[in-house]
């Protein structure tokens, strides 16, 4: 007896992600390292200096984290109220940040007590940064105003009071000390001068502006608010060259990539996109588990560490070549028990006993072995192989058709399996992949069941979807071969025009010359 052949499933190309040197890069970390703080993490900034540690500003806390320590190597703790902004200065020794209470606070990286206070703000400090000159701190606040602090003597040198709502964000430049821009809730964002009393630029995010970002050579200025990130060219008076609408909530956090030919924004919508700074096109994609509210990026890209709302700060480390080799020396002894014997070529002489391979059949295939065709196609239609892999399905109707049974599968339904299958029908009818097999089933369906139309509402629905699905199509098909008749006549029309030239065919009548007189007698005129 024969063997039962088990239905041929269908391999259709899949349109899977374009696999690109982004894609291999950024994929190239290992699993994240999650860390629970003691509150939403507001800000992450990495040490300019080796080893690189990193500062995690989370409710009344400021932790200090080694490049691969799980555990803080350094905890701030000296703020009555929620802390924001804690920024390292440039040569790693002193870091900076805001406080609820209006507070400014100066801490040596070695030290636990404030080496300096700065009071004069009256509402919550959620901007600080150090001046390149590292004897100056920038300030921004909920009182509307930006500020500039002498760290030697502990005294405001000024202040600038031009935004008309809250100040969420500023940076200073590493190139010259006395500028700086700040970004508020009024949708704005300023350039200031310290040796002029005023702004010297302003540019309108038309968003409340949540995280501003300079690039190296701080001739581009970056601005995150509301959906959008927008570049700005500096150089050119403020003028706007890029905006960028590719999150669905708001953008909250910007950083650049160590070479500075990424751009990395992270947003309330969970997810980090990654963008070439050369056509500001989305190269690549991280999935977070909660909203986003802060990001940075180590040196060089070794680790990547993102601050969420619930409380959760994960890092993601790169992995090594020098692990990759460990892990495939490791593997080759057992991967060499394994094939042991695998590849072994008979001989000549040699009498090979085959062992019997036991066929393990689908589900459906058993049903279809004992002629349950009925029950064949309902396991083929069941919820997760409908939705997932609806080629099953169709091998099956298929297999069904070729057989000759597949009326008799389709006929004496009740009302839910019949509307189990016109969903399936309405999904997948017009996939040019199905439409040959599925019309098919269509046909029988309708004549089959057109008696029984009028006693069921969700079937009368269902094939009222069907109709109306099938209206649309054949409209579609209709207008493309309109259009492909109207690019058939240009791409006619821009071909160039050859005569070919036949010698011996007279132009006038398409006839030999001579021709008429030896075909036949001539009239003559009496």
């Amino acid at each position: 007896m024969a063997s039962f052949k088990p239905t041929k499933i269908q391999v259709y190309p899949k349109l899977g992600e374009k696999v690109t040197q982004d894609t291999l890069y950024w994929k190239n970390y290992k699993a994240p390292v999650q860390i629970k703080e003691f509150g939403a993490v507001t800000n992450i900034n990495f040490s300019p200096v080796a080893p690189h540690n990193y500062a995690v500003t989370a409710f009344t806390r400021i932790h200090i984290y080694g490049p691969f320590s799980q555990e803080p190597v350094k905890t701030f703790t000296r703020f009555k109220d929620t802390a924001y902004c804690g920024r390292f200065r440039s040569d790693g020794q002193l870091l900076v940040a805001g406080c609820e209470d209006s507070v400014v606070r100066l801490f040596d990286v070695s030290g636990k007590v404030a080496l300096r206070t700065f009071k004069g703000h009256t509402k919550a400090v959620h901007v600080t940064d150090f001046t390149s000159d590292r004897y100056q701190i920038l300030t921004g606040s909920d009182d509307y105003t930006c500020r500039l602090w002498d760290i030697p003597n502990a005294t405001e040198l000024t202040s600038y009071q031009e935004h008309t709502d809250y100040i969420r964000c500023g940076i200073t430049s590493k190139l010259n000390r006395d500028l700086f821009i700040t970004g508020s809730y009024d949708h704005t964002l300023k350039l200031f001068d310290a040796r002029v009393d005023k702004s010297v630029m302003t540019m309108d995010h038309n968003q409340p502006v949540e995280s501003l970002l300079l690039y190296p050579s701080e001739g581009l200025l970056v601005s995150a608010g509301g959906r959008y990130v927008k570049v700005w060219d500096l150089l050119k008076g403020g003028q706007p060259l890029v905006s960028l609408k590719n999150h669905h909530k708001t953008v909250t956090c910007l950083c650049l990539s160590g070479n500075g030919e990424r751009l990395l924004s992270g947003s309330l919508d969970r997810h980090v996109k990654v963008y070439n700074t050369t056509n500001y096109k989305v190269v690549h994609n991280f999935d977070y588990a909660a909203s986003i509210l802060s990001l940075a990026l180590a040196p060089d890209d070794e680790s990547i560490v993102v601050g969420m709302t619930n409380s959760v700060l994960s890092i993601k480390h790169r992995r090594s070549s020098n692990t990759e080799e460990a892990a495939q020396q490791r593997r080759r002894p057992a991967y060499r028990v394994f094939v042991k014997g695998k590849n072994y070529a008979p001989k000549q002489d040699d009498y090979l006993v085959s062992k019997p391979v036991k066929q393990h059949l689908a589900k459906y295939d058993q049903q279809l072995k004992k002629f349950k065709v009925s029950k064949a196609l309902d396991t083929a239609m069941e919820s997760w192989t409908r939705f997932r892999k609806p080629e099953i399905p169709v091998a099956v109707i298929k297999e069904l058709d070729r057989r000759g049974t597949l009326k008799n599968a389709l006929a004496g339904r009740d009302e839910q399996s019949l509307s189990q299958l016109l969903n399936f029908l309405i999904g997948n009818l017009v996939d040019p992949r199905f439409a040959p097999v599925l019309v098919i089933a269509t046909e029988i369906i309708l004549d089959i069941y057109q008696s029984v139309i009028g006693q069921s509402a969700v079937v009368d629905r269902q094939l009222v979807r069907l109709q109306e699905l099938l209206e649309k199509e054949i409209d579609y098909q209709q207008e493309l071969l309109e259009v492909l008749g109207m690019l058939d006549t240009l791409f006619a029309s821009s071909l160039p025009r050859k005569e070919v030239s036949c010698s011996g065919i007279s132009r006038a009548n398409g006839l030999v010359q001579g021709g008429a007189a030896a075909s036949g007698p001539q009239l003559e005129a009496s």
